[in-house]
């Protein structure tokens, strides 16, 4: 026990090894998840996250020192965010066919995510600065953080519940469309992408390669179109 706690101790000054722990841990959660037949409580993200915080609560590891090794991962979401446009655009045709229902979609997909959210904050008796937190939960993180900052919320909050939406979207979502009839792909990457976020785009691709872009766009849009709709929202509240 001796050795394998000095060769522990060593492994943990090396920046490199929180960042191959992630990566070999989604490869093996990926790997789960196809041979569970996509079974959705085994989503990659799911399991990912439960498998990387136990690791780190038995370790006794702090965020800070796992973010300093594994923060390249944080890094890239820039560039993978970008290149959603690259699917996107060979929907091109089918983009510019469905615009009306698509601006339709997302104007009814963001007005329910938001009053849905202040209705049930309200009906529990949430404090305002609590509320405000909940608002922005079903935009990308940080657009959600942004938008809490500048109603009063409070950004760690929001972040928090951003994550868990997203987590519930990837993982329930394309099954509860599938139970409610819905085939097209287009559809149901669309409405994950509007509820969901990144993770639920990131589940959308996992369906097929149109849901994944329609989903990207509904991310995008839904974020802008949210950080406009909440300060409205919140002055009606006031």
């Amino acid at each position: 026990m001796e050795a394998i706690t000095r060769i522990w101790v060593y492994l943990a000054q090396q920046p490199l090894l929180w960042l191959t722990v992630t990566v070999g841990v989604y490869v093996a959660a990926q790997w789960l998840f196809r041979r569970s037949g996509d079974w959705p409580l085994a989503n990659p993200v799911l399991v990912s996250v439960i498998v990387l915080v136990g690791v780190l609560m038995i370790t006794d590891t702090d965020y800070a020192t796992y973010f300093d090794g594994a923060q390249f991962v944080h890094f890239l979401l820039g560039p993978a965010t970008v290149a959603l446009a690259v699917p996107l655009y060979g929907q091109g045709e089918r983009l510019r066919r469905l615009w009306l229902p698509i601006g339709i979609a997302l104007l009814v997909g963001s007005v329910t995510a938001i009053v849905s959210a202040a209705a049930v904050g309200y009906l529990v008796g949430l404090d305002p600065e609590t509320l405000y937190s909940l608002l922005p939960k079903s935009v990308t993180t940080p657009i959600a953080m942004g938008i809490a900052e500048q109603i009063g919320g409070l950004p760690s909050l929001t972040a928090v519940l951003v994550i868990l939406t997203g987590i519930t979207g990837a993982v329930a979502g394309i099954p509860m469309l599938r139970l409610l009839g819905f085939r097209d792909p287009v559809a149901k990457g669309f409405a994950v992408g509007v509820a969901a976020h990144g993770l639920g785009t990131a589940r959308a691709f996992q369906h097929s390669e149109a849901a994944g872009a329609f989903s990207g766009l509904a991310m995008g849009l839904n974020g802008a179109l949210t950080a406009l709709l909440v300060p409205v929202l919140v002055w009606l509240l006031n």
